[in-house]
């Protein structure tokens, strides 16, 4: 008989509990920080807008390091590089779907 291959998991792949408490909480506090400066209308549209931009970016940052567990350690670097190219491609898209839609508007016949 054959013996089916095996794999070893390294310690460093999974998270505390204590980790994954300090990103729950971490996320909470981001969530909750984003509907207050939405309910409390005490910014500009565009000052909010902003706020809410820079807490979904940090909220990202928390779930990629404490769920996802990606870091810049030699056993995650194609997981880090896979990461950079889906985020790039997203960025191009989104920013292409923005400027044809902003072209389009600037452009129309009924202006």
């Amino acid at each position: 008989m054959t013996q089916a291959p095996t794999t070893t998991m390294t310690s460093d792949s999974h998270g505390s509990y204590g980790s994954y408490l300090v990103g729950f909480i971490l996320a909470v506090i981001l969530t909750v920080a984003s509907f207050a400066v939405v309910m409390s209308h005490a910014f500009s549209p565009t000052v909010t807008m902003s706020l809410l931009g820079v807490l979904a970016v940090v909220q990202i940052i928390v779930h990629l390091i404490f769920f996802l567990h990606l870091n810049t350690s030699t056993e995650q670097s194609w997981n880090l590089l896979a990461f950079f190219v889906a985020a790039a491609t997203v960025v191009i898209v989104v920013g292409g779907v923005l400027f044809v839609m902003h072209d389009t508007a600037v452009n129309m016949m009924s202006r």
